[in-house]
């Protein structure tokens, strides 16, 4: 009497929502971030509660913007070759 109900599957549902290359937008978002964020830190240090000024731990900031840059260069590589 009644057609059943299509039913899309997650996959396309998900494909549909988030986009063939979500996880690759969100790494370059994500690593592009973390490398801007961390070298603009680097550059222009935060003032204290007593105005001097706090300056960031360069060893640890240079690991964090390696791996921010390779994340969004593999992202970028990532999307040019698809």
């Amino acid at each position: 009497m009644f057609a059943p109900a299509l039913q899309p599957s997650t996959s396309l549902l998900a494909q549909e929502l988030l986009g063939k290359n979500f996880l690759v937008y969100l790494t370059l978002a994500l690593g592009a971030s973390l490398a801007l964020g961390t070298g603009l830190a680097l550059a222009k240090p935060q003032k204290g509660p007593d105005g001097e000024l706090i300056k960031a731990p360069v060893g640890r900031s240079m690991i964090q913007i390696s791996i921010g840059s390779l994340a969004a260069i593999w992202a970028i590589a990532t999307l040019f070759v698809q």
